[in-house]
This record gives C-alpha cells, sequence and structure tokens, in this order.
C-alpha cells in the first residue's frame, strides 16, 4: 500500500551550494596554517617523546646499537644513591620558590604605594630577568669566593669570617637559592604588582568604610585577588625550579661537594654525556617528567577546589 502525495503540497527544492574557487583557495591556506604547528609537534615533541620512552628500556651508549634490557634501568635508578641525593637536592632548592614570592609581594606592594623613583625600581629589578644566566652565574661566583668574594668582604666589615659558600655542603644549597631568588625577584615583583594594580579601589574602600585595618584588606581583598598569578607563579616555579642546571653546571661543576648540589637535570647530564649512558639518561628523564606532571597536576586539582567569584 502506498502512500498517496497530497498535490497540494509542493515539493521541496534542492539548494546546491556551489563553493567558489577563493572559498577553496582559503580552505587550503587554512590547513597549511594547521599543518605547521602540527607537524612540528609530531616532529619536535611526540616523536623524541616516543623516542626518549623506548631507549629508556635499553642500553646504549648514543652511538653503538641499542639493545633492548626491559625495566634495568629504571631499577637500577632507584636504588642509585646519587640520583636520591641529586633529587633531595632539587625539592630543598625549590624553597626558594615561597621565599621568592613572598619577597616579590612585599616589594609590589611597597611600588603601588606611589613611592618616589618606583620607574627606576622596576627596572632595578628586572635587570637580572633578562640578564644572561651564565653571565649571572659566573658573578655570582665570583661573589661566593672563600678568599675575594664580595659576600665575604661585605660580611667581614660586621667582624664575621665567611665559609667559602660553594665548597662547603652546608652552605652551598643555600648559596644558590639566594642566587635563583634574587634572579627571579623582579620577574615575580612586576606579576604581582600588575595584579595588585588591576583590584577595584571600590573593594578597599568599602573596607574601610566598614572598618577593615591593613592586614584585613590584605587577607580578604589583597591575597584573594592575586591568588591566581600565585598559582601561576608556583607551577612554573616548580617546572623550572626541576629543570635547574646552567647555574650547576657553571658554579660546582662537579656537583658540589659531596654531590651536594647536583640537580636532576644535571645528574641526566653526567650520566648522557660524561659516562655516555644514554639510556639511564633517557629513564631518568622519563621518571622526572612523571614527578613535574604528577605535581603540576595535584596543584591544578587543589586550585579548583580553592577558586571564587566576586559579583
Amino acid at each position: 500500500m502506498t502512500k498517496k502525495q497530497n498535490p497540494n503540497q509542493a515539493e521541496k527544492p534542492v539548494v546546491t551550494i556551489q563553493k567558489s574557487q577563493l572559498y577553496k583557495h582559503e580552505r587550503r591556506a587554512g590547513y597549511l596554517f594547521v599543518a605547521a604547528p602540527i607537524i612540528g609537534l609530531l616532529l619536535f615533541t611526540l616523536y623524541p617523546v616516543l623516542f626518549a620512552i623506548y631507549s629508556s628500556l635499553t642500553s646504549w651508549n648514543g652511538i653503538s646499537d641499542m639493545k633492548f634490557i626491559g625495566l634495568s634501568n629504571y631499577v637500577d635508578l632507584f636504588s642509585d644513591t646519587y640520583f636520591r641525593k641529586s633529587l633531595f637536592n632539587t625539592i630543598y632548592m625549590m624553597l626558594g620558590i615561597p621565599l621568592g614570592l613572598v619577597l616579590a609581594l612585599l616589594l609590589a606592594m611597597a611600588l603601588n604605594r606611589g613611592i618616589p623613583g618606583t620607574t627606576a625600581f622596576r627596572v632595578i629589578y628586572y635587570v637580572p630577568v633578562i640578564s644572561s644566566l651564565a653571565a649571572i652565574s659566573i658573578l655570582w661566583q665570583w661573589a661566593y669566593n672563600g678568599d675575594y668574594g664580595l659576600v665575604n668582604q661585605f660580611l667581614g666589615i660586621f667582624g664575621i669570617e665567611g665559609p667559602n659558600w660553594l665548597a662547603n655542603t652546608g652552605t652551598v644549597k643555600p648559596a644558590l637559592i639566594i642566587m635563583a631568588v634574587w634572579k627571579g625577584l623582579g620577574f615575580s615583583m612586576l606579576l604581582y604588582l600588575a595584579a595588585i594594580q588591576s583590584v577595584p579601589k571600590t573593594y578597599y574602600e568599602a573596607a574601610e568604610l566598614d572598618g577593615a585595618n591593613g592586614f584585613q584588606r590584605f587577607i580578604n581583598i589583597t591575597w584573594p585577588m592575586v591568588k591566581p598569578v600565585t598559582f601561576f607563579m608556583v607551577v612554573t616555579g616548580i617546572i623550572g625550579g626541576a629543570q635547574m642546571f646552567t647555574e650547576i653546571n657553571i658554579m660546582t661543576p662537579t656537583g658540589g661537594p659531596e654531590y651536594s648540589s647536583a640537580t636532576v637535570v644535571f645528574y641526566i647530564w653526567q650520566k648522557a654525556f660524561n659516562n655516555l649512558q644514554m639510556g639511564y639518561a633517557a629513564a631518568t628523564s622519563i621518571v622526572l617528567g612523571l614527578m613535574i606532571f604528577t605535581v603540576t597536576l595535584i596543584q591544578f586539582k587543589m586550585n579548583d577546589k580553592s577558586t571564587f567569584e566576586i559579583d
């Protein structure tokens, strides 16, 4: 049984859209623009990661053929005393992250008060950020010298005999932390200053009318408003601190006394290029990458739970 078509019901016309040559040309151009970063990601990120994962399962000196050994590199890694020392040193030096953030916030709040010479202070504090890390490391190596260093000469004014900072197990890590905080202080300070200046003044005016003192205004207004900047700097600081290498290689080229200043990246470099244990170094790199990813993921989860909105 067939359904009769209503003669009064007109058939809908079929519309065919003809795409112009200009549309096809723009489409091809769009694909080319998109293909460039995708190809770059595949060649310079995905392929190296996959190659590192495979090489971490091999015994390879970077020249001869790879010999598959399974998880032996990972087993040897976690039983290596030097790796554990370098991991402890890396975590210890990250103590400079909260120290730097506190100093940067205090400086930003001071510069926000409109004191004379604010622009000059900003430039002075930001100069180390744009300076060469290698040059800064050499300068601080001289400053920390136990015989003629500027640090010990300054302490000598007060009758204090300073140690040989980079040759002492108890002072080498604090010395490196001080240098790292000084190097990044200007960047953190400017970010905090921008965040503080973006806070609407009406919030502070309303708080003053309610009788809030300076500390209460800071806790309830300033700190919550600069919290996203703090989160950004903590994440980037941990990622950067986990990759600390240049200053260690220049200031303590042997890893410091009793390997007390060597970081994980310095340990990887030694294994790869001094000992020609490329497979072992790749395994260490994979472990370090997983640690950084895990810590970053935890930070993002914690930040999601503490977010807030102001109407």
